[in-house]
């Protein structure tokens, strides 16, 4: 009788490459690599139709994401009065960083 046996090894990403963008001029440093939770609670959070959730899904994300230096100066960044962030390049950042870390591009909506 065989034995089932696979050993994963470190659990991978240990390789990856630095993650950065840049954003009204200054650049933000990401971690290389996130847990499988994080992503996991994006696509479970990401799922709910309460705002209020879908917002603090991202808030968390961000957190999680970037190095603690450039989390305060992106939260700084975020309620400057001069330096408007929109809803939809935040949405476009967590997109981008997301296929980052997944390695997998997101789905795009076909334009007709």
């Amino acid at each position: 009788m065989s034995t089932r046996y696979k050993d994963f090894g470190s659990g991978g990403a240990s390789d990856a490459a630095p993650l950065s963008f840049r954003l009204h001029d200054e650049e933000f440093h990401c971690v290389k690599a996130v847990q499988g939770k994080v992503m996991l609670d994006m696509v479970k959070e990401s799922s709910s139709e309460d705002p209020a959730k879908n917002a603090e899904m991202i808030e968390k994300f961000f957190s999680q994401v970037l190095m603690d230096e450039s989390y305060e100066r992106f939260q700084a960044l975020l309620v400057h009065k001069d330096k408007i962030v929109t809803v939809d390049a935040l949405a476009e950042i967590t997109g981008w960083l997301i296929e980052e870390y997944t390695e997998r591009p997101l789905e795009q909506p076909e334009i007709s």
